[in-house]
């Protein structure tokens, strides 16, 4: 989760959610009347509806749920003062295929020095107990994914192969700092109802990556796991802690590659795994569709979020802490977004709470949605296979989640990706 000071916290209360989806094309902002049952939402999520050859079926929309909305002021309903002014689209650095590849150089260059995205393979042991899991149904086996990093430090990935049979489809969920596991087994049991097979992750020193490390001087000496916002020591000229938080996902998609062969490769993050589906999404073209929550704003609207004022993101989020990675004349996140959406197939649809009572909430995206969406149009060549960028603003709730109508609109976009309008 991020927070205003940098700790890192666990979301404080979990409400009860209401949202329900409507009949119509989908839009990123609906606003309406107070919201239906939480009911119609979460059957919507079991539901692809049916369209002609074709046709890609209507996106799954909801009104603003208006009983939350009037606890909250005006700075949740309209542009803030940052935005007055700002010219979006000399912000977005991505002109061609050749801006592309060489901004994603630049980002692997920077997290692994020169040698490139790595090319090894995890340890892997097969049929493992995992108790995080264990109310899940629908699954024939879950297998542990270790990966060795520096300093003594591993990652661990758990691989949940589905009881249904395999649709060729890997999707990737990544939780958060802190947020409990609920919303990652609701969205994890979907998926494998659907014939998914899953590859869950867990942030650096958090859930079932709590360890230790070795102090940056004394190899020999282990340190208590540090918060992300005491990393800076480990950051070396020939080292980023970067590594902490990609590496995982490059060296399990190597196992995926050369084992399983997936189809395709989804990805999904909540809070700080949003942040971690953005950059890695952008990062890695292997991931084909992403659906970061909550995990990001561009520089220029940090300041802007109503709560915390300014949300500043964690160390692994600010220019202030890795300022050879976050370097770039146009705005960063910007571009990650454009980055993770062009491609055969590939397409990002961000979640954004604007009720949220952590972070990234309000309405300033608004300024960036038409810009980024039509950057990604025209470098795809207005051919949405060959790439699509969107907006989801939920305002069906107020906590710091994937709602079910977020859910709900992720599983109509998995549903029919392969679809074209």
């Amino acid at each position: 989760m991020h927070t205003n000071d940098g700790t890192d916290t666990g979301v404080a209360s979990r409400r009860g959610m209401l949202g329900g989806v409507l009949g119509g094309l989908g839009a990123a902002v609906v606003a309406g009347a107070a919201a239906p049952a939480a009911a119609a939402t979460a059957q919507a999520a079991h539901t692809t509806p049916r369209a002609g050859a074709g046709a890609r079926p209507p996106r799954p929309v909801a009104p603003v749920n208006q009983e939350v909305a009037a606890r909250f002021g005006p700075e949740y309903r309209t542009l803030p003062a940052a935005v007055a002014g700002v010219d979006i689209e000399p912000l977005i650095g991505m002109h061609s295929a050749a801006d592309i590849a060489a901004r994603r150089k630049a980002m692997a260059d920077y997290i692994w020095k020169g040698a490139g995205l790595p090319t090894s393979l995890p340890e892997v042991k097969r049929g493992v107990e995992a108790p995080d899991f264990a109310s899940l149904t629908g699954v024939r086996r879950i297998d542990l994914l270790t990966v060795p990093l520096r300093y003594r430090v591993s990652a661990k990935v758990y691989d949940l192969l589905p009881r249904k049979r395999w649709n060729r489809r890997l999707a990737l969920y990544h939780n958060g700092h802190g947020e409990p596991f609920d919303t990652m087994l609701r969205t994890v049991q979907e998926l494998l109802d659907r014939g998914y097979r899953v590859m869950a992750y867990a942030m650096p020193f958090h859930h079932w990556n709590a360890q230790q490390i070795a102090d940056p001087d004394d190899p020999d000496t282990l340190l208590p796991g540090p918060s992300h916002r005491e990393l800076p020591p480990w950051e070396r000229a020939g080292f980023s802690t970067l590594t902490f938080f990609l590496e995982p996902i490059t060296v399990t998609l190597n196992y995926a590659t050369a084992t399983y062969r997936p189809a395709s490769v989804e990805m999904v993050g909540l809070s700080g795994g949003g942040w971690t589906t953005t950059v890695y999404s952008a990062l890695d073209p292997r991931v084909t569709r992403s659906y970061p929550v909550a995990g990001s704003l561009p520089f220029f609207l940090r300041p802007a979020s109503p709560k915390p004022s300014p949300t500043i993101g964690d160390f692994e989020q600010t220019k202030e802490a890795l300022p050879g990675f976050y370097a770039a004349e146009s705005d960063d996140f910007l571009d990650m977004y454009v980055l993770a959406s062009v491609g055969r197939g590939r397409g990002q649809l961000q979640v954004l709470n604007r009720f949220d009572d952590c972070c990234f909430n309000g309405v300033g995206h608004r300024a960036y949605h038409a810009p980024v969406r039509d950057r990604v149009a025209l470098l795809a060549g207005g051919r949405p296979e060959e790439g699509r960028w969107d907006i989801l603003e939920d305002a069906t709730h107020e906590d710091h989640t994937i709602s079910p109508h977020a859910l709900s609109v992720i599983l109509w976009d998995l549903d029919t990706s392969n679809i074209t309008t």
